[in-house]
């Protein structure tokens, strides 16, 4: 792939989605290790730099798909989670914004709300990445703390944009979270680490249908206090 105009920041930060739907379009090892080699000056508390990042492609990620699907189709349960990914409880605003993302997803694909096994068929096109030729999976040591997470949410981001600014996209899914077993099966991580989340990266599909969510208002994120 030949280098193009990059995006600036601000249309890098714009234009970053989470693609749902990706082309079979080869992602170059160098683009990957560019845009790798370039998020590892992601801030981090004390340059702890506490991400560990494994990059699969080919045949290792054809695997993993193969046995994430193999689950699916077992009707196997979930992993227990190692994490806790919203509070049990969610308090207005953030009950409203995820049932508006809920809503939004589904029905650009065709799905009414009552539809649970048609839901159910979206949500497992996260075991094949979405059809994405490439994927990142991100672990964090579980003796972090909190700001650590943070950290490694910066690096995230970090790669997110870069993709972006390569003409890539990609969408983070902490789903796999629930199928860590499967993913550490192929990896072989350390016992040390706790896989936080994967991350599609690839060509968009241009004919897969979405709507792009929206984002609250400024005045309901940011307090500006003036001196």
């Amino acid at each position: 792939m030949g280098r193009q105009a990059m995006l600036n920041v601000y249309e890098a930060v714009t234009s970053r989605r989470a693609v749902r739907g990706f082309t079979d379009r080869h992602v170059p090892r160098e683009v990957l290790e560019r845009v790798l080699s370039a998020a590892a000056w992601s801030p981090s508390g004390s340059n702890l730099q506490p991400w560990h990042a494994y990059v699969l492609t080919g045949g290792p990620l054809a695997e993993l798909k193969k046995r994430a699907g193999a689950r699916v189709v077992a009707g196997d349960p979930w992993d227990e989670r190692e994490y806790e990914m919203y509070p049990p409880e969610l308090k207005s605003p953030y009950r409203e914004r995820r049932s508006a993302f809920g809503q939004e997803r589904y029905s650009a694909l065709g799905i009414a709300r009552e539809d649970w096994e048609a839901r159910q068929r979206a949500a497992s096109a996260n075991w094949d990445c979405f059809g994405a030729p490439a994927a990142l999976f991100c672990y964090i040591d579980r003796d972090m703390g909190r700001p650590q997470w943070a950290d490694v949410g910066m690096y995230l981001q970090t790669v997110m944009l870069l993709f972006r600014a390569e003409g890539l996209h990609s969408c983070p899914q902490m789903a796999w979270s629930v199928y860590r077993k499967t993913v550490a099966e192929v990896l072989s991580p350390p016992d040390g680490l706790v896989l936080f989340c994967g991350m599609s990266i690839g060509f968009e599909d241009v004919t897969v249908g979405y709507v792009r969510t929206g984002r609250a208002p400024l005045a309901e994120t940011v307090t500006f206090v003036d001196g």
